[in-house]
C-alpha cells in the first residue's frame, strides 16, 4: 500500500535554498554580486521602500514612477484615503467634504500611467456631488480647470521631488 514511499531517508539540506546550507557556486559561497546577478522568483528585486534601484525613480518594486506615486500621495493627503495600489498605479480617496462647502463633496481617482516622469504618465478623474436633502447626494459637473489644477500640482511635486533627490547624492 506504500509501495510508492521509499524507505531510504534524503537529506533535503543539501539542496539549494535549504536553510542549513548556503548557495555555493563551484563549490564556494556565492557573493553577494553572484546572488544579485542570479535574481529571485520575483525578478531581479522586489524593493518598495529602498535601494539602489529606487534611487533612479522608477522603484523597482512599483510599475509606476516613485516620484509621481509619492507625489500623488502628498497632493491628496488632506483627503481620506480609500485605496492605493503601487504596482497598477491607482489611487482612489475617499468623499470628501471641504468645510467651506458642507453642501458638496469630492472624490478622486489618480492613475499613474507609466515609469517616466512626464505629464501623460499622471491621469486624475475628479467626481462632485452635491447634497439635495438629508443624506441625499446627486452628481454634478466639475469645474472645467479642476482635473488639470490636481495634474498640475501632482506634476509640481513630482518635479520638486526628483530635485530634492538628486541634490540629496
Amino acid at each position: 500500500m506504500l509501495a510508492g514511499c521509499s524507505s531510504s531517508s534524503v537529506d533535503y539540506d543539501q539542496f539549494p535554498g535549504s536553510a542549513n546550507t548556503d548557495e555555493r557556486v563551484n563549490g564556494r559561497a556565492m557573493t553577494r554580486a553572484q546572488e544579485k546577478e542570479r535574481g529571485t522568483v520575483f525578478g531581479d528585486s522586489l524593493s518598495l521602500f529602498g535601494g539602489e534601484d529606487s534611487k533612479k525613480g522608477t522603484g523597482s518594486g512599483i510599475g509606476v514612477n516613485s516620484f509621481l506615486w509619492r507625489a500623488t500621495l502628498d497632493t491628496l493627503s488632506f483627503m481620506p484615503l480609500n485605496s492605493a495600489d503601487p504596482f497598477g498605479g491607482v489611487i482612489i480617496t475617499d468623499w470628501y467634504t471641504p468645510g467651506e462647502t458642507p453642501n458638496e463633496r469630492f472624490k478622486l481617482t489618480a492613475y499613474i500611467l507609466g515609469t517616466a516622469l512626464r505629464s501623460d504618465a499622471i491621469k486624475v478623474s475628479v467626481f462632485r456631488q452635491v447634497n439635495v436633502g438629508p443624506n441625499q447626494w446627486q452628481d454634478a459637473v466639475v469645474e472645467p480647470g479642476t482635473v488639470t489644477s490636481m495634474e498640475d500640482a501632482i506634476l509640481t511635486r513630482a518635479r520638486q521631488l526628483r530635485i530634492d533627490s538628486a541634490t540629496a547624492e
